[in-house]
């Protein structure tokens, strides 16, 4: 009785990963977001950079915010966004620069991945 409790676990599982699957259809962006540097003098061995944790991208497309995604606390993000070129920018300007590239494209039909880093000005 047991193994089958477990197996119907298991399918329930598997239906609800396969519309999640389905729900990653569409086009938009992800990837990292880093940045740096975060002392004013690296030390050889040890990272000068790192993860852009808890920023809000907003993503600009004809002089309008088309959309926003806050990044993870590893600088993860994605973003469901219609095809065409949008530029970026940290909702807020107090973390740095803006992120490079400036601008990402979105593909019809799926997602791309873009990294992004932010030069924190520190030198």
């Amino acid at each position: 009785m047991r193994r089958i409790a477990t197996v119907a676990i298991m399918l329930v599982v598997t239906a609800a990963g396969g519309s999640s699957a389905a729900g990653t259809t569409g086009s938009g962006l992800y990837g990292q977001v880093r940045r740096g540097p975060l002392q004013p003098v690296c030390v050889a061995g040890q990272p000068c950079d790192g993860p852009a944790a808890n920023v809000t991208l907003l993503f600009w497309r004809n002089g309008k915010v088309a959309g926003r995604t806050t990044t993870s606390k590893a600088g993860a993000y994605r973003i469901r966004l219609a095809a065409g070129v949008y530029a970026v920018h940290p909702a807020r300007a107090a973390i740095g620069r803006l992120p490079e590239p400036r601008t990402a494209r979105v593909v019809s039909g799926r997602f791309r991945r873009v990294d992004f880093f932010i030069d924190t000005g520190i030198r």
